[in-house]
């Protein structure tokens, strides 16, 4: 990872979309500093997209559509997009499964539940699970004293056996029936909202991240940038950022749009 600071110019003033991660990598310690937003509103003023790609549930996704100075967002790791539209005031929502699907998944996520909790002391059911619409989400350290990895590990371990996916965030393990992740569902948002593929413009592109669920961005994009605390994984990543910057969380993502934004 190169500090960001020596981004090529050129490479700067080809961005025009900046994807990021929520948890840890827009907050601190839990708590979303003011210089965050500042930094969304100075690149919506720039022109450039700003869209959050998060673990987060439906309820706080259906707020940040329409609250936060954003074009859209992707949540619960890929199972759907956001999209406020202002002129219609009108909520566009665009899932990877049906409600049917949805539904049956639910069912067979409640008995993985029970599996997990019972077997898994320490861990819980993570406090905005009651918003989500497509996956368990399963605390390790949010709300509560942090797990020893080996329990994160038979977490994960719970839900591949079940035939789910599971992705560790910074402070859950995420499990979901599906084939998808965060980047197939923002492939999805930029064909829908942009007419745009991906793969023609990845370029124009920053992601910022911090943890083991944005390796899928992490890779795919060559401008991927991460907060200092990307560094909490060192050696337990598949694949790292490109670009590192000096501060943690919101503080770091700020850094990232000031070194973006200068003499542009």
């Amino acid at each position: 990872m190169k500090p960001f600071e020596q981004i090529p110019p050129l490479v700067k003033k080809n961005i025009r979309y900046v994807l990021t991660d929520i948890d840890d990598t827009l907050t601190n310690h839990g708590r979303l500093p003011a210089v965050v937003f500042e930094a969304m509103e100075r690149l919506k003023a720039a022109g450039i997209a700003a869209i959050p790609i998060t673990g987060r549930p439906a309820g706080w996704c259906d707020h940040i559509a329409r609250m936060w100075p954003v074009e859209g967002l992707v949540g619960e790791n890929g199972a759907f997009y956001f999209r406020y539209d202002e002129s219609q005031k009108k909520m566009l929502r665009r899932y990877f499964k049906p409600d049917e699907q949805r539904a049956a998944d639910r069912r067979r996520l409640e008995d993985l539940k029970h599996q997990i909790l019972q077997n898994i002391p320490g861990c819980r059911v993570s406090a905005d699970q009651a918003y989500r619409e497509a996956d368990l989400a399963i605390d390790y350290c949010e709300d509560i004293q942090r797990l020893p990895q080996k329990d994160i590990d038979a977490i994960v371990d719970y839900f591949a056996r079940a035939g789910a996916q599971a992705k560790v965030s910074s402070i859950h393990v995420n499990g979901w029936f599906g084939d998808y992740d965060k980047l197939t569902m923002t492939g999805i948002l930029f064909e829908d909202v942009f007419d745009r593929r991906l793969a023609d413009i990845k370029e124009q592109v920053i992601y910022t991240g911090d943890s083991p669920n944005d390796v899928p961005m992490f890779a795919y994009f060559p401008n991927a940038v991460g907060v200092a605390n990307v560094l909490n994984f060192k050696g337990q990543l598949d694949c790292y950022p490109a670009w590192i910057v000096k501060r943690e969380g919101g503080y770091g993502f700020a850094e990232m749009v000031d070194i973006l934004l200068a003499e542009l």
